[in-house]
């Protein structure tokens, strides 16, 4: 498993985004699955910060919305919505989404996305690379929110939990975009 760039180092414009990389258990397709399925999200998460889905279906093309109920300490409701849009969709290779806010029907993206990218490893693995990047978060945002809001041992867990929960899963097919 390896875990990239070091929390502890400066970052340049071009530095930001946090990455790690583990080798699962699985097919690639099984893994596919479990991250296209918003049900798994809080699981894969494992901080408490995804409560629940509110949109259950599973993610099969680009543009998607997907959205999820929040907490966390130290946002000024506690609990919130965020609104997700799928941004990458290469079944079984690629998966990834912007994450932002849903006001008066009108989407709004901060600037950061998730992206997970998969390669077969051997007749039954995945290794799994998980990018957070808030390379385009605009300042207005960046003075009321510290990027990033954790340090690589988050994205390394996650992982650690996605794995769990593809050992688990029954074998899945992908399904391929509309």
């Amino acid at each position: 498993m390896s875990a990239q760039p070091d929390d502890s180092a400066p970052r340049t414009a071009a530095e930001e985004n946090l990455s790690a990389t583990l080798t699962i258990a699985a097919p690639v397709a099984t893994v596919f699955a479990v991250l296209a399925d918003p049900t798994t999200h809080a699981a894969i998460d494992g901080t408490g910060w995804i409560q629940e889905p509110v949109d259950r279906t599973p993610l099969a093309e680009p543009e998607q919305i997907f959205r999820m109920n929040m907490f966390h300490p130290n946002h000024p409701d506690g609990e919130y919505r965020v609104a997700n849009k799928v941004h990458v969709f290469q079944a079984p290779h690629a998966i990834g989404w912007l994450t932002g806010t849903e006001k008066n029907g009108r989407l709004e993206f901060g600037g950061w996305f998730w992206r997970y990218d998969l390669a077969p490893h051997g007749p039954s693995g995945t290794e799994v690379t998980l990018t957070y990047d808030w390379s385009a978060v605009p300042p207005s945002v960046r003075e009321y929110i510290q990027f990033p809001p954790f340090g690589t041992e988050h994205l390394t867990n996650s992982l650690r939990h996605l794995a769990e929960l593809a050992a688990s899963a029954p074998a899945r097919e992908v399904r391929e975009p509309r």
